[in-house]
């Protein structure tokens, strides 16, 4: 009962702010009466706006929205949903326009702004010799994420895994990434490894740390595909709780959690989650990328065709190409 109430107590204030702020942008876009009104990602907010303008009927800009839900991933149906809200989407994934295509919204695909922000790599070398790492001492960079809980329920495997690869390369050293507010934390968490620990804000030279690292362990997510982009291969991990894992493997609906997966169609970065989400497989999945140069070289080869299907060797960014699609519908 009481948590009940708390629940409401907290969501509710949301919830009306929520709608005046709707309500605001409705009454401001009506008055301004704009040829082409273009929403970027946060479909839950932008999508009520558009529906409540095509409610409405006061208004007909043309309706763009650019980064596609991922319907490929989960909710299929959304699809529908939003080719009767838009006249036009801009996605930065090769395969989702068929998605949309399907139930007659005209979508175009323009690329991905990180994988372009990738196309400038790091100074790994500069990095190497600005924190005292030896040119050829191997590092394994970790990114092991920022949220409370999942730091709690990680970082005692990450530590198992690191224990076990120092067992098998005696020299090897650690570069960890996180969030300012994290760093101190991770310090103290780091303390006692068995590793020489090198902890550092994400905000600084975080390119640097791709460029200087042989191998990453990185949570899946948006790190992951960065890995990728920055041809440094990897090993993807994660462990949600047990009723997290359960409802996704109910709703998703892809083969493999990697973007750069999914866009090869295989499993090219090892993906450990769950159950394989042990120090044990960690490290024997780790190792081969410091040890065998095939096992290296065939990632590092396929994570350049990510790198291509993504928009990286074309001439416009994905920003210019949008804007060249927006003026092209405007005429």
């Amino acid at each position: 009962g009481s948590q009940g109430s708390s629940i409401f107590a907290e969501v509710v204030p949301h919830y009306f702010a929520i709608r005046a702020r709707i309500n605001r942008m409705v009454a401001f876009l009506e008055a301004e009466k704009p040829d082409a009104l273009i929403t970027i990602d946060s479909a839950g907010f932008n999508f009520r706006v558009v529906n409540a303008l095509r409610k409405r009927g006061n208004l007909r800009p043309q309706f763009i929205h650019y980064v596609a839900p991922t319907v490929w991933a989960y909710k299929p149906q959304r699809a529908k949903l939003i080719a009767s809200l838009y006249d036009a989407l801009l996605c930065l994934l090769p395969f989702e326009p068929p998605y949309f295509e399907a139930v007659g919204l005209p979508t175009h695909f323009v690329g991905h702004q990180i994988a372009w922000e990738w196309k400038i790599k790091g100074d790994g070398a500069g990095f190497r010799a600005r924190h005292g790492i030896g040119e050829i001492t191997p590092l394994l960079a970790l990114f092991p994420g920022s949220r409370n809980g999942e730091l709690k329920r990680m970082m005692p495997i990450y530590e198992g895994a690191v224990a076990a690869l120092k067992r098998q390369i005696p020299d090897l050293e650690l570069v960890v990434q996180v969030p300012s507010r994290m760093v101190k934390r991770l310090h103290d968490a780091t303390r006692n490894w068995p590793v020489k620990s090198h902890i550092l804000p994400s905000t600084v030279e975080k390119k640097d740390v791709f460029a200087a690292a042989n191998v990453a362990l990185a949570k899946s997510g948006t790190i992951a595909l960065e890995c990728a982009l920055a041809q440094l291969p990897s090993v993807t991990t994660y462990k949600a709780s047990t009723l997290t894992a359960a409802i996704l493997r109910r709703v998703l609906k892809t083969k493999f959690v990697n973007l750069a997966n999914i866009l090869s169609g295989s499993m090219m970065i090892p993906e450990l989650l769950q159950e394989d989400c042990n120090p044990r497989t960690l490290a024997e999945a780790l190792l081969p990328l410091f040890t065998d140069a095939t096992v290296r070289d065939t990632q590092i080869h396929g994570l350049q065709n990510v790198a291509a299907k993504l928009g990286v060797t074309e001439a416009l960014s994905p920003s210019e190409k949008a804007a060249a699609i927006i003026c092209g519908m405007l005429g």
